[in-house]
């Protein structure tokens, strides 16, 4: 699932790539609300595309895509799992099927791809930091990437996780509500390439409305209480380890 707005000079690169990665037999994309022709060029390379008539943001995009794969499932087979990728990877984002693979073989509930190093990279890490101490303050884990968009979840993961935070927070919002519901995330290593945000004025700009988000987010759950009891805690510095699935609850 794609949620994309004026990506039209990408979108096509990326819904063919979607459509190459193993286990993909369905590729949507929200437009959500583009002034140029993201929709029809993601048609025409092969998408089933929705449209928001305005921008309502990427969170109601998400919900919206999941909406679109739901109606779209056998009624008597399984429920397909969502494979969350962003508009402007590109060729490169068939590089994400080893998340598939880990939702797939039972490894973890959610699969978040970590990229290699983006060229043209203009942040100094202020808000990916801020997102892992909220992260790591109500769950005990601390990811490498917790603004990474690329994940693969289960179903029942996402149901769990929606209402989905607004803006820029979404993945800082998801990724606590899942551990605290106790299922499991890992980050897995995907050779990945997007458009990084610059160091101008535009880059400063949106990197200033991702901490907001971010920070909303974290405010939120933490005045409503949502986070994993100190003795609910698992093994951390052992679940830790780069690439190990961690669970937040304990089960024995």
């Amino acid at each position: 699932m794609i949620p994309a707005k004026d990506e039209s000079t990408r979108i096509a690169a990326t819904v063919r790539a979607a459509r190459a990665i193993p286990h993909v037999d369905l590729v949507v994309v929200v437009d959500d609300g583009s002034a140029d022709d993201t929709q029809h060029i993601a048609r025409a390379a092969g998408a089933v595309v929705v449209r928001h008539s305005v921008n309502r943001g990427k969170a109601s995009a998400m919900e919206t895509g999941a909406s679109v794969v739901a109606m779209r499932d056998a009624p008597d087979g399984p429920r397909r799992l969502l494979l969350f990728l962003d508009a402007d990877l590109g060729e490169t984002a068939v590089g994400v099927a080893p998340l598939v693979d880990a939702v797939l073989a039972g490894t973890a509930d959610c699969a978040i791809a970590v990229l290699p190093p983006q060229p043209g990279a203009g942040g100094r890490g202020i808000v990916v930091g801020k997102a892992r101490r909220a992260i790591a303050r109500a769950t005990g884990w601390l990811p490498t990437q917790p603004l990474s968009g690329q994940r693969c979840l289960t179903r029942e993961a996402f149901e769990a996780a929606v209402p989905l935070a607004a803006g820029w927070g979404v993945e800082t919002g998801m990724t606590i509500d899942l551990l605290v519901q106790g299922f499991t995330l890992v980050e897995v290593p995907c050779d990945l390439r997007h458009r990084a945000s610059s160091n101008d004025l535009g880059g400063q700009l949106h990197r200033a409305a991702q901490y907001r988000d971010v920070m909303l987010a974290a405010a939120v759950r933490r005045a409503r209480g949502v986070r994993v009891g100190t003795r609910q805690l698992g093994d951390r510095p052992t679940e830790q380890a780069p690439g190990r699935p961690y669970r937040a609850v304990a089960t024995g």
